[in-house]
């Protein structure tokens, strides 16, 4: 018996008669913003025909804080705890990128230590942002187990930035100029001890989803984002990698000394569900490698800017010891660090991708006006091309490779 051969024309053909048959069930429904799949007050409202997306437009907003104009009102200092309110999944690293971003204004140059600190806090930040992608990720496909050992590791880390600034969450932990204090004694042990216990359970991870049938199924293929796409909609971070473009600005453009460390940058080739997860996989992996390394080589001397007199606070002990120090610290509370007329953009690699500070100062201690690029806005607007065509169930998983956090979303 022959078989029939079948054209590209036909099966258009095909598909068109088949979507002029179900116009009728077409319907519109929203998906959020209350709802555990969007990760937070995110609103989806999606066309549907039948159980297939046939357009999907993602609503953000309701978690606007207005920060930018919240920042035009207070020392650079006093901006710091808002900035933990951004990415909320690794908050000291937007603590580190925005003192950067007035650094760089200013002209410091933060001595070798501080620098260390800082990048040890960035990629525990990094670590503690997608062992929670990962987890809750693994709870969009249906596999709970995978977060159970994530958050066990998170934990830890939560413990780590207790020691390390007094609180576990939101931490306030940088300075302009430097940092609220040095490191205790005995930290750096605890973290490598931490990290060590973590990079068998990651292995772990790995063993119990990436060659999971279930997991496998619903994540290839699904989600796919071209790379030409990818740059063309914005995308930053492990999304963009996931598209096979080897951009981080840890290694592009090198801030507090990475290009000092050894590390990879993992990419994918198919830009699906499943290369994201591959991506944020293998970063945790490297940012242990990173933490190693910056254990080994930690300088001594000062964790702040020592000759920055009009930025940094003195010391505690010279403050009550000295009346010069007393005005200086007074002054930089009641105006803040005094910062040059002039204008700067810095982005660092967060976890979520290339997050950005544009600041317009006029001089004084107070942002004349302030800008920030948060990735996962960016991030979110290449959703109604990704699932298009695709069903109703493959929508959390497509969100979940995402890794998007609404607080800097919608600032």
């Amino acid at each position: 018996m022959a078989v029939k051969e079948v054209s590209i024309g036909d099966i258009t053909a095909r598909n068109s008669e088949a979507e002029a048959e179900f116009k009728g069930d077409q319907m519109v429904i929203n998906m959020g913003p209350s709802h555990p799949a969007t990760h937070g007050v995110l609103r989806l409202k999606v066309e549907l025909n039948g159980e297939t997306v046939t357009k999907c437009e993602p609503v953000v907003g309701y978690l606007h804080r207005g920060d930018e104009k919240i920042a035009e009102n207070m020392t650079y200092n006093q901006f710091i705890p808002y900035t933990d309110r951004l990415d909320y999944l690794g908050p000291i690293h937007n603590n580190v990128t925005f003192a950067l971003a007035v650094e760089k204004l200013i002209g410091i140059e933060l001595p070798p230590r501080c620098q260390a600190i800082r990048l040890i806090c960035c990629e525990l930040a990094r670590l503690q942002s997608h062992l929670l992608g990962c987890g809750v990720y693994g709870m969009d496909t249906g596999a709970l187990t995978v977060f159970m050992y994530t958050f066990t590791e998170r934990e830890k880390l939560y413990t780590l930035m207790e020691q390390l600034t007094g609180a576990r969450f939101t931490t306030s932990y940088t300075r302009i100029g430097g940092l609220a204090r040095d490191i205790p004694e005995g930290w750096l042990g605890n973290v490598l001890k931490v990290i060590n216990e973590m990079e068998p359970v990651v292995d772990e991870i790995d063993k119990l989803l990436s060659r999971n049938k279930i997991f496998y199924d619903r994540t290839v293929g699904v989600g796919v984002l071209s790379k030409e796409d990818a740059i063309a909609y914005g995308l930053t971070g492990p999304n963009l990698r996931a598209s096979g473009v080897a951009m981080d600005l840890r290694k592009d453009e090198p801030y507090l000394g990475y290009e000092q460390y050894d590390f990879d940058v993992p990419i994918g080739t198919n830009g699906d569900c499943y290369d994201r997860w591959l991506v944020r996989l293998e970063e945790i992996r490297q940012s242990i490698r990173i933490l190693r390394q910056a254990i080994d080589k930690m300088p001594d001397g000062p964790w702040y800017a020592e000759d920055a007199k009009k930025i940094f606070a003195p010391r505690k002990d010279k403050i009550m010891t000295s009346m010069e120090e007393l005005i200086q610290n007074f002054m930089l509370v009641t105006e803040g660090p005094q910062v040059p007329a002039g204008e700067v953009y810095f982005e660092a690699e967060n976890p979520k991708g290339a997050l950005g500070f544009y600041i317009v100062s006029k001089g004084g201690g107070v942002p004349y006006r302030m800008k920030i690029r948060s990735p996962s806005f960016c991030n979110l607007s290449a959703l109604p091309k990704m699932c298009l065509g695709h069903m109703v169930a493959d929508l959390p998983v497509i969100l979940g490779s995402l890794d998007f956090v609404l607080g800097e979303c919608d600032r």
